[in-house]
């Protein structure tokens, strides 16, 4: 028993200096083999060469300041610049233009998209069917009739043409990600001055329009082998008139904002939609 207890009482302190120099030199040998095999072991984060196309609601507008470029209404608060903020090391060829049609993006954009580009984001089709100057004539007209029309024409308006950027884009880039995001509804179901001269009714239509847009957009999307990101659900609740929208109503002293995405609709929406749809 006492040649038992001597044992236990020798301890770290009874270790000749050399070994504990040995020791201490095996575990600083362990902590930074465990930490370069962690740093091997982690993926490492890619970069993406990124092409952002499509329409005002890519580009911005409604945010107020387009220093990126004031032609095209490009801004540094609309989701695709936001995202290479939150992606650094992102390369961002940005060319959303307001205004942009199908037939402009196959003329004048997609001259951005590479063999190189990994990913391409685009909202598109809006101004093919005069979305937003439709509902600014609502002010000043009864819409009504105008909005049931373009409703049923949509098919027969975008089916070739957001077949014809699909496959345009797929082909550009056939190694890239492609991410369509789509239009949410602009009208909750109150009114206030951002409504000014457009009735329940047409509010309710206009509404029943982005629905048939949506599904439009998300059918042709389907059959091209692209992601369709639906936008109407993040939107819902951040509505013209609502208590935190995500839309500006009718600006009278700039009605090029009317309707469009705030800088909260781009980042609180948009940009959360493809981080969503980017995550694996």
């Amino acid at each position: 028993m006492p040649a038992r207890g001597r044992w236990y009482g020798r301890g770290v302190s009874a270790l000749s200096p050399a070994r504990l120099v040995r020791l201490g030199a095996a575990l600083l040998a362990l902590v930074v083999f465990g930490s370069v095999f962690a740093a091997a072991a982690a993926p490492a984060a890619t970069a993406d060469n990124y092409v952002a196309l499509g329409d005002s609601y890519s580009s911005g507008v409604g945010t107020g300041s387009y220093t990126l470029d004031a032609a095209c209404k490009r801004s540094v608060y609309a989701y695709p610049y936001l995202y290479t903020q939150k992606h650094p090391g992102t390369s961002l060829s940005f060319v959303a233009c307001s205004g942009a049609k199908t037939s402009d993006l196959l003329t004048k954009q997609i001259q951005a998209v590479t063999s190189a580009t990994t990913l391409v984001t685009m909202t598109i089709g809006g101004n093919d069917i005069g979305f937003a100057n439709l509902i600014y004539q609502c002010t000043v007209a009864d819409c009504s009739a105008a909005l049931d029309s373009t409703a049923a024409s949509l098919e027969a308006t975008l089916d070739v043409p957001l077949d014809q950027v699909f496959n345009a884009v797929k082909t550009a880039a056939p190694n890239a990600k492609i991410v369509v995001l789509g239009y949410p509804r602009v009208f909750s179901n109150t009114s206030c001055l951002g409504t000014l001269g457009i009735s329940s009714t047409e509010r309710t239509k206009a509404n029943a329009l982005a629905d048939a847009l949506d599904t439009e957009i998300a059918g042709r999307a389907s059959a091209d082998g692209v992601t369709y990101v639906r936008a109407i659900g993040a939107f819902t609740g951040h509505a013209v008139c609502s208590f935190s929208p995500y839309l500006n109503g009718l600006n009278l002293f700039n009605t090029g904002e009317s309707y469009h995405p705030t800088r909260s609709g781009q980042s609180s929406g948009y940009l959360q939609l493809l981080t969503t749809a980017l995550t694996p």
